[in-house]
């Protein structure tokens, strides 16, 4: 197989895992959706988009598989590389955010892709990106302990600077600049990627794919039977806005799709089904809402015991 093969058979079978596991927790289908987008437009390939809308545990969740071919690189996929602007491209990633109903359970978001860029001369430039990070509404340090640590030991075989990068990497992309706020927990996260040859990246990108059930699901199972009332669903919808915010306004993925033509429903997949905005609305002190913001949406090494506070 040539590569862009082995990397496409991956993505396919690490979507169907992730649905498969999350069906069974769910107690509902995914919905299938494949689409097309024939040769001679701005994009052309193919995908697979699974979602699931009123599940018994995701509100809405989606996971979505694309291969894409495209004319010219968009500004937000050259950033780190400006010379392959302009440069044909192929693109091919599995993207997924799974927004539960109960607000003790985190919002979780995982992303693992490939891009290669064909130079006019001839030849291709690959390189890789992904990771996943944690969205909780009501903070639990074991949840966000056990998240960091699945991410961290993923990562381990890949050398011993990848976590503490890709996480310090995840805490500055994941953050709300208009908002001076943290998105949610991290995790981890790294793009434009290719110090470790096609091999080494790819491996990289299958252990942090592979690494997302173990580290989403014992959190799920830990909270999902937590009782709540109208009040955690309020602040639920209130927080889910700064995931629009972030998503809209600051995220390559979102921007790169809409940017490259890729297709609309599938890229704003990852929006929350509903949502509120108040008007410079503060929790009040000592509540486990002012907590969210106290405690977690502080960046915090958080693998590490007792998760002190980054200094």
């Amino acid at each position: 197989m040539t590569p862009t093969e082995v990397v496409r058979e991956y993505l396919l079978d690490l979507q169907q895992r992730i649905v498969d596991a999350m069906e069974a927790e769910d107690g509902q289908r995914f919905l299938r959706d494949h689409w097309m987008r024939p040769p001679g437009g701005k994009l052309e390939g193919e995908g697979l988009s699974r979602l699931i809308e009123q599940g018994g545990l995701l509100e809405r969740g989606g996971c979505s598989f694309s291969h894409v071919k495209g004319q010219a690189l968009p500004p937000s996929a050259t950033q780190h590389r400006p010379e392959l602007a302009g440069a044909p491209f192929e693109a091919l990633g599995v993207s997924l955010v799974f927004h539960p109903r109960n607000p003790y359970v985190p919002t979780a978001h995982m992303n693992v892709r490939m891009l290669a860029a064909h130079k006019p001369g001839g030849g291709s430039v690959t390189w890789f990106g992904g990771g996943m990070d944690l969205t909780p509404y009501y903070g639990f340090d074991e949840d966000a302990a056990h998240f960091h640590a699945t991410c961290r030991d993923a990562l381990a075989p890949f050398g011993e600077d990848k976590y503490p990068r890709f996480k310090k990497w995840c805490d500055e992309y994941f953050f709300l600049k208009h908002r001076d706020e943290p998105r949610g927990v991290g995790g981890v996260f790294y793009d434009d990627f290719s110090e470790l040859g096609f091999e080494g990246g790819l491996a990289m990108t299958r252990a942090v794919g592979d690494a997302f059930l173990a580290a989403y699901l014992p959190i799920v199972r830990r909270r999902k039977g937590t009782a709540y009332a109208e009040r955690e669903r309020e602040f639920q919808a209130y927080r889910r806005g700064r995931y629009v915010e972030f998503n809209l306004v600051w995220d390559r993925g979102t921007l790169f799709g809409l940017q490259s033509g890729g297709r609309t429903e599938s890229i704003l997949m990852s929006m929350p089904p509903v949502v509120t905005w108040r008007y410079d609305w503060k929790p009040e002190p000592g509540t486990p809402e002012a907590r969210l913001y106290t405690d977690f949406l502080k960046p915090r090494r958080w693998a590490e015991p007792g998760a002190p506070f980054e200094s």
